[in-house]
């Protein structure tokens, strides 16, 4: 090869290997970027502003929907919470309530401790004259139970003061709380007691809704209403049904509350025909 020829031949190599200076891209990229916009023809690339925009709109929009629903909610307390039945009866069954600790062993709207019942709805499920005789002899009420309440020795003026307290509280619009007062369902309760102890649903409404608060079964029980050992007996399905929606529809001088709005229809049918099956 001539010198020549192999200097034109290495100085064409060079200048295909060298980098490009800056700013200056060379002619076949901008054709591949070229190319490459082409095929985006018609999609625009999001920039900061527009970014920036929809973040503000949407964090705008949140905003507006969060106050709106806290002054909606702040509108119904009045309403849901009864306020307009907050009477010096009412406020002074609270100071009794906390004056005795009474959380520490029941719940009461979900919160206070699990040992004993839940008292939202303890006036639905027992009635006043059952919350009157288990404050003032809780060594009764509770001698067939295994759970234990001690008597706080009140004065008439407290356990008149704690069943208004309890009144106003089960009047709350509290949307279906706690679940274990809940008519939609079987709770918990009834469900595992049908589940693992193999019981009827009727018994496990029984247990589990405050019937044996009152009433006994076998010894084992409530003393403030009678034995129910053998109630099947003397009454059929529907007249225990009827009895225990409205008592006094059948006995006008009966104690016992009305269980129309404690249990459900499905809870006061089975609950009958469990005790329509004790004879």
């Amino acid at each position: 090869m001539r010198p020549g020829i192999a200097g034109r031949t290495l100085d064409s190599v060079w200048n295909r290997c060298r980098v490009p200076p800056i700013g200056n891209p060379p002619r076949n990229r901008r054709r591949l970027e070229a190319a490459g916009n082409h095929g985006t023809k018609g999609r625009r690339r999001m920039t900061k502003k527009t970014a920036f925009w929809i973040f503000l709109l949407g964090t705008l929009s949140s905003t507006v929907l969060f106050l709106g629903l806290t002054w909606d909610t702040h509108r119904q307390v009045a309403t849901l919470a009864n306020v307009d039945k907050l009477s010096e009866p009412v406020v002074a069954g609270k100071r009794t309530f906390e004056k005795y600790n009474c959380n520490d062993c029941h719940t009461i709207l979900g919160f206070g401790g699990y040992y004993a019942p839940d008292l939202t709805k303890v006036v639905q499920r027992v009635g006043e004259e059952g919350i009157r005789f288990r404050l003032k002899s809780p060594e009764k009420a509770f001698a067939n139970s295994p759970r234990k309440m001690p008597n706080q020795h009140l004065s008439d003026r407290e356990v008149a003061d704690l069943v208004a307290f309890f009144t106003w509280v089960g009047e709350i619009n509290n949307n279906d709380w706690p679940p274990q007062d809940s008519k939609k369902r079987l709770s918990r309760g009834e469900q595992r007691m049908v589940a693992m102890v193999g019981v009827s649903p009727g018994a496990a409404v029984f247990q589990t809704k405050g019937c044996m608060n009152c009433h006994s079964l076998e010894g084992t029980g409530g003393t403030f209403g009678p034995a129910l050992d053998r109630i099947g007996s003397g009454m059929t399905a529907e007249e225990i049904e009827r009895y225990v929606r409205n008592p006094r529809d059948v006995d006008p001088g009966a104690k016992m509350p009305a269980q129309k709005d404690n249990l459900s229809e499905r809870e006061l049918d089975e609950v009958a025909r469990f005790l329509a099956t004790l004879k």
